[in-house]
């Protein structure tokens, strides 16, 4: 499942058109912990896009979650996310 899930967010984070992005999927990490028994839908999120430039934290990273939509809900339980503006790198 973590591997399309992976693609379906990869798929889906391309509306921001990326310079760059990195998606881990640390599900492993969290085996067992309340909201995840699987283990299931933990990902850590690199993301380099000209959409974040002059926007704040909070800015950036609800266009991630408008971006990733009904993943979210679902497949997605945990999201660590690092967006930055190309000038930031």
């Amino acid at each position: 499942m973590s591997n399309t899930t992976v693609e379906a967010l990869r798929e889906r984070l391309a509306t921001l058109q990326p310079l760059s992005l990195t998606i881990e999927d640390e599900s492993h990490l969290h085996a067992g912990h309340a909201g995840a028994r699987d283990g299931g839908g933990h990902f850590k999120l690199d993301i380099v896009a000209a959409a974040f430039s002059g926007k704040n934290t909070m800015a950036r990273h609800r266009l991630v979650y408008a971006a990733a939509g009904d993943l979210m809900r679902g497949p997605i339980h945990a999201l660590s996310i690092r967006a930055f503006a190309p000038e930031e790198v």
